[in-house]
């Protein structure tokens, strides 16, 4: 018996957990990046991190230049390797994840191999066959169902085959007792609940009481004492197989778990017209079998977890399109007044925004913030701030009185719970700057001079204190003056060693750039900030822009 190979990998976080992940889409990618196929939670991974390749029947893994490399079977492997059924992929860093490759038909092969030579050597292979037969097609069952209930059901199937029982229920473990998942007899139909004539408190009990691990005596005569209905019960023989958590790496070490804490359920198999006796070898297919079920249950548990991780991923997938949507699409590059803008995502979502409106034939506005927090949550308070000033933003509005305004808006719907540091200014094409600095990272003006001035924080942040008063300062540019408006991602950028890039590297860049325009000064800065994190991920996004006033 034969089956269609398919490539799939074991995958081992760092705290141990299984999950089975097909190789459905090739080139399969591997790293940090949110969008990898296979995401790695793990600072030290790189973005882009691996990739596996399929070349005829031949399946490949190769390195994307990553920074601690790409090990099989704890050899780092040069650009590409070839891969064999059972190989063991790490990613340059002993207590990271471990990927182990697997071809479904060989493995599916070998248990069909084992079992067979197992039974034949202990009874006989005429006898066996049926158990035989049974077990096979859970395996098959377990490479191709969708369903994790239709697995179950193929593992009770196989286990009445085993026994010989005419009926078997599959119970599982939810708050202090068992419920029904699976009930099934022994022509493969289904059973109503309501079938289980026994008690679940009396098998949860003996679960409890048993001395094994993956077996638990369940005497009717014994068990049954004191409950005259269940006494009288027409039951010859009952079988019950324990199923427990499957802990990471050999059955030696789920045979140590805690008997009551680390149950999941139970495998319970009745007969009425005879009793069971089984053999040793019956015995040990029951218990594998119900590994099985335990597997398989894990597995569904950490798909769960998957499906849960993927919706969060989706959320946040939706927060950067926002704070996407923030940025401005198209900066003056040209006239008396220049912009340009950059933001740099960082692996979770905040709430940078920066805006640059032309609100009057001559005068522009512009508007840097950044929200507190991470997550969904800022980056639409961060989209709240645009409307506002978008609404608010015009030349009629007073600056301290618009900012007054979106204060108490902030404190009203967040009660202090969110607040933003905000930098906002109006230019005139007379060179005067009217701007008011809500608690914001010093923006620099360089003056053409070669001086760089500081504008301070003027009032605290926005959405703390209802009662907070925002004031608003001016000055007087001179042609050739650029500013740059930045926020906290970028000083507070950090390296492999934990160093800040500080706002005097700002300072430098911007010293460098002096007669460099506003898109020449932001990628400079973009750039010297990326080379100075090389590959660390950070914490929080880092967003910066650059005005200059250029009158002709």
């Amino acid at each position: 018996m034969s089956f269609p190979a398919q490539a799939t990998l074991l995958v081992i976080n760092p705290s141990g957990n299984k999950q089975k992940v097909a190789l459905t889409c090739l080139p399969f990618t591997i790293g940090r990046q949110a969008d990898s196929n296979l995401v790695l939670r793990d600072n030290r991974a790189s973005r882009q991190h691996a990739r596996l390749l399929q070349e005829g029947a031949d399946y490949w893994v190769e390195d994307l230049n990553s920074r601690h490399g790409v090990l099989v079977n704890g050899t780092r492997i040069q650009q590409r390797h070839r891969l064999r059924n059972g190989d063991e992929i790490e990613f340059g860093v002993l207590d990271s994840y471990k990927v182990i490759f697997t071809l479904e038909e060989a493995e599916l092969q070998k248990l069909i191999d084992q079992i067979g030579s197992t039974t034949q050597a202990r009874s006989g292979a005429p006898a066996n066959l049926g158990k035989l037969r049974a077990l096979v097609e859970v395996a098959r069952t377990v490479q191709s169902a969708l369903s994790t209930q239709a697995v179950l059901a193929a593992v009770v199937d196989a286990a009445l085959t085993v026994t010989g029982a005419q009926r078997g229920f599959l119970l599982l473990t939810t708050d202090g007792d068992l419920e029904i998942s699976v009930a099934r007899d022994q022509n493969g139909g289904t059973l109503a609940t309501s079938e289980l004539r026994v008690p679940t408190k009396l098998i949860w009990k003996a679960l409890g009481e048993r001395r094994e691990m993956l077996w638990m005596n369940f005497d009717p005569k014994v068990t049954w004492q004191g409950d005259r209905e269940t006494a009288a019960l027409p039951l010859r023989s009952v079988v019950c197989v324990p199923l427990v958590h499957v802990r990471p790496g050999s059955n030696e070490d789920t045979m140590v778990l805690d008997t009551r804490a680390d149950t999941v359920g139970v495998l319970y198999l009745e007969s009425r017209l005879g009793a069971t006796a089984l053999s040793a070898g019956d015995r040990e297919l029951l218990q594998t079998l119900a590994i099985e079920a335990s597997t398989i249950l894990e597995n569904a548990r950490l798909l769960e977890q998957d499906r849960l991780r993927q919706k969060m991923d989706e959320e946040l997938k939706i927060a950067r399109e926002i704070q996407r949507s923030l940025m401005p699409r198209k900066l003056p590059a040209s006239g008396w007044f220049r912009a340009a803008a950059a933001s740099l995502p960082s692996h979770q979502v905040g709430g940078d925004y920066c805006d640059v409106q032309q609100i009057a034939a001559e005068t522009w506005a512009f508007v840097v913030a950044d929200v507190s927090g991470k997550g969904v949550s800022s980056a639409l308070l961060a989209s709240l701030l645009q409307g506002a000033f978008l609404a608010g933003g015009n030349a009629a509005t007073r600056m301290d009185t618009l900012m007054t305004q979106v204060n108490h808006f902030l404190v009203e719907r967040t009660e202090g719970e969110k607040y933003a540091t905000l930098f906002c200014g109006v230019l005139s094409r007379d060179g005067r700057l009217r701007w008011s600095n809500a608690g914001h990272c010093p923006p620099l003006l360089l003056r053409k001079t070669g001086e760089i001035l500081e504008l301070q924080a003027t009032s605290m942040p926005l959405g703390l204190l209802a009662e907070a008063e925002y004031f608003v300062e001016e000055w007087q540019l001179s042609p050739g003056d650029k500013i740059v408006v930045y926020t906290d991602g970028v000083s507070e950028a950090q390296d492999a060693g934990g160093q800040y890039f500080e706002v005097r590297r700002i300072r430098q860049v911007l010293q460098e750039t002096s007669g460099m325009g506003c898109e020449q000064t932001i990628q400079t800065l973009i750039q010297t900030v990326e080379s100075f994190t090389e590959d660390t991920p950070q914490g929080d996004d880092i967003t910066a822009v650059a005005m200059e006033y250029a009158p002709e």
